[in-house]
């Protein structure tokens, strides 16, 4: 007898509706089972219940039972063809389970935890434990779970089409964490099938393996109590913040060169963080990803962090221990694109359903990678989920935004005729501008206090400003002018630096129209561009005189700091992914000296209000003379409410005896700090006591003089006494 078309379809896993097939069926008065379980060489119901026999030459099973005969949920125990025994309850006798409004609020793009939803989670039904599988492929005929509980086997577990939402569902009872799974798609026009992994999945298993992970949920006991509550009222924009940057694969490694996990790189690493007196680190993504060159940057689990380093509550330690320790943590984040790993998320349904389906709007051509579409609402929740996921589920203090100018320019990086202007006929990316404001609108609104922080690199006007005033809406934004401006300057022969004076003063034109922070980041020491330390010019004593002077400049010029690791101590050799930090170098004076003077920067800068106080007002600063040219030097103030700093940079190798400066008040001004101190292997040329004359200088009433060390910065207070670090 010829099987009917569903039945067909069932076989041919082309059914996107196996509810109407299988399961408990309603035929008049009677209710019919039927099972479809290719494996099976025999069936029955649990408990030694009766037998269902098999429809003849098919693996289709059928029970006809009488009224009251069955149970709410019916078990069936069946013998595979290797005559093993399995008892299962039937994942088609379940009701629909994502409620009607989950679904509407995704589709609107407004479902900020929608993660909570899609994805797999253990889930509950009727007292029956097991894993709820949802998944949005509008574009498929069919989907399937699969794993290792189903032989990997598409017609196994197929799952149902909830309404017009584009969302699949399957409970399988029975399932618990730690099984594999993926999904598998039919696409509904070319009719091919992609197996994918979770869009919303939580762990993976270790690269090069791409499965997806059932993971435990809402088990770790969270310690950071106090570090949460005082998170939500702290006045971060007046508070000091200095970022050490890190990409956890590289920054320490095991004897025999394996990463640390999460637990052991907690405990060194904020051991190394105390004591270098950094407030905060900033981890290069950690969303799971399967090319360790990409550093992270391309990633395909944007809800998992990754399983080179241990578990999702490995990494939760790890955040909850440097909050124990009252450091902050940020994540690098990358909403911009996303590579096109055939089992990830490009063509996920067979069709451009994250990206665009024109490569000149979805693809960026630099990277290889493909672009969001941010005007499709699900794909924008999506991300905008994930943001918040890793700030609620993570306790995480903020996202760094990666490569946000790619992202507001349709012309970004592209050839004339390679873009798409927007519906005014310009080149601003109006669906991402959007998603930006939406995101930072969101996140602070969701969780107070934490920072969202931009790396964008051109003159978009009013980032760091709020939406209603037509900013984007961003904390903070990394200050790449001045960067640029700063590293051509000091790698430039001191001889030839008084031709390009204006890059030391240009960037207080415009240090106060945003929130900036003074990034020297990964981008600084890769491909090609060499350590900072073997960017500087000279022989090794004026390479390390140099870039100790250009610490002293970013941590006493307005805007909170970056700097990534291995840069604190002079390592000499560019960045290597792949291989740990040149600790090694620690054991020379001049590197010891270098980390010794970075740490004492950044203890200066946490305990005096006037080096962060007002770093994003102007009130914090003035120039006492950015005009001595042919001397290369720049001196100025760092104002706080109660304190009064006096900052002197001499950007040559000469000793500058009897310099003359205006100075604000009448006393006795004393050297806090000098980056030529004996305790950094500096030559110790500086100053003890100056007592300032009634002469008037630069503007001032009083002045003094000063003997201003070799490639060297001083810091005086007034009235104070000196630190050990500027002894004499």
């Amino acid at each position: 007898m010829p099987l009917c078309n569903d039945l067909c379809k069932i076989i041919e896993a082309k059914h996107h509706d196996p509810f109407s097939v299988l399961g408990r069926l309603s035929d008049n008065n009677l209710t019919k089972v039927r099972l479809y379980l290719p494996y099976a060489d025999s069936v029955r119901f649990a408990e030694k219940g009766p037998e269902i026999p098999r429809l003849a030459k098919t693996d289709f099973f059928e029970y006809t039972a009488q009224a009251g005969e069955l149970p709410e949920h019916y078990q069936i125990s069946w013998i595979d063809k290797e005559g093993r025994q399995h008892t299962d309850y039937d994942p088609y006798d379940f009701p629909e389970q994502l409620p009607e409004f989950d679904r509407h609020l995704f589709g609107e793009g407004k479902h900020w935890h929608i993660y909570q939803k899609l994805g797999a989670h253990r889930y509950k039904v009727d007292g029956i434990d097991g894993v709820l599988f949802t998944v949005w492929a509008p574009s498929a005929e069919r989907v399937s779970v699969v794993g290792d509980f189903n032989r990997w086997d598409g017609r196994c577990h197929l799952m149902r089409v909830l309404g017009n939402s584009g969302v699949w569902e399957l409970f399988i009872p029975g399932l618990d964490a730690g099984c594999l799974y993926k999904f598998e798609i039919l696409n509904r026009q070319s009719q091919e099938i992609l197996i994918k992994t979770d869009p919303y999945a939580q762990q993976y298993e270790h690269r090069p393996k791409t499965a997806s992970i059932v993971v435990k949920e809402g088990a770790y006991q969270w310690q950071d109590a106090k570090w949460m509550t005082y998170r939500k009222t702290r006045d971060w924009l007046h508070e000091p913040m200095s970022i050490y940057e890190v990409h956890l694969g590289s920054w320490q490694r095991d004897d025999a060169g394996n990463f640390l996990n999460y637990r052991e790189l907690a405990k060194q690493l904020i051991q190394y963080v105390k004591d270098m007196g950094f407030t905060h680190i900033e981890l290069l993504p950690i969303t799971e990803h399967p090319f360790d060159a990409s550093w992270g940057y391309q990633s395909t689990g944007y809800f998992a962090p990754t399983s080179r380093h241990g578990s999702p509550d490995d990494f939760r330690y790890f955040i909850d221990l440097f909050h124990q320790n009252n450091i902050g943590i940020i994540l690098d984040w990358v909403p911009a694109h996303f590579p096109k790993d055939f089992f990830a998320l490009a063509r996920f349904d067979g069709s451009a359903l994250y990206e665009h389906e024109d490569p000149r709007k979805g693809e960026h051509r630099d990277w290889g990678t493909l672009i969001f579409n941010f005007g499709r609402n699900e794909v924008k929740n999506f991300l905008l989920a994930s943001a918040i996921f890793w700030l609620e589920e993570f306790h995480l203090d903020g996202l760094r935004v990666d490569a946000v100018a790619s992202m507001l320019y349709l012309d970004y990086s592209r050839d004339e005729n390679d873009w798409i202007p927007n519906m005014y006929g310009g080149n601003e990316n109006l669906e991402a501008i959007a998603f930006l404001r939406e995101l930072n609108t969101v996140t602070h609104e969701q969780h107070p206090g934490t920072v969202v922080m931009a790396e964008e690199s051109t003159a978009w006007p009013q980032v760091t400003r709020p939406t209603w005033t037509g900013g984007l809406g961003f904390s903070i934004k990394w200050n790449m002018g001045w960067m640029h401006d700063i590293l051509d300057y000091i790698s430039r022969d001191p001889i030839h630096r008084r031709y390009h004076h204006d890059q030391l003063t240009f960037g207080l034109l415009y240090a106060f129209t945003e929130n900036f922070v003074l990034p020297f980041s990964h981008d600084e020491v890769i491909h090609g561009k060499g350590s900072l330390l073997n960017r500087m010019p000279g022989d090794e004593w004026r390479k390390f005189a140099n870039l100790r002077l250009l610490y002293t400049l970013m941590f006493t010029y307005p805007g909170k700091k970056l700097l990534f690791m291995g840069c604190e101590f002079g390592q000499g050799t560019e960045w290597n992914f792949n291989q740990p930090l040149d600790w090694y170098v620690l054991q020379y004076p001049q590197h010891q000296g270098l980390q010794t003077l970075v740490k004492d920067l950044n203890h200066l800068y946490k305990n005096y209000p006037a080096l962060h106080q007002y770093d994003f007002n102007h009130s914090g600063f003035d120039w006492i003379d950015c005009h001595d040219v042919e001397q290369s030097i720049i001196s100025y103030r760092r104002k706080g409410t109660n304190d009064d700093l006096i900052i002197i940079l001499n950007f040559t190798p000469i000793v500058r005896e009897n310099y003359h400066i205006g100075v604000p008040s009448e006393g006795v001004y004393f050297e806090i700090f000098n980056s030529d101190s004996a305790y950094y292997e500096g030559s110790n040329i500086g100053n003890r006591e100056i007592l300032s004359e009634p002469e008037p200088w630069m503007g001032h009433q009083q002045s003094i003089h000063l003997t201003l060390p070799p490639l060297g910065g001083i810091i005086l207070t007034r009235q104070t006494k000196a630190i050990s670090s500027s002894a004499h």
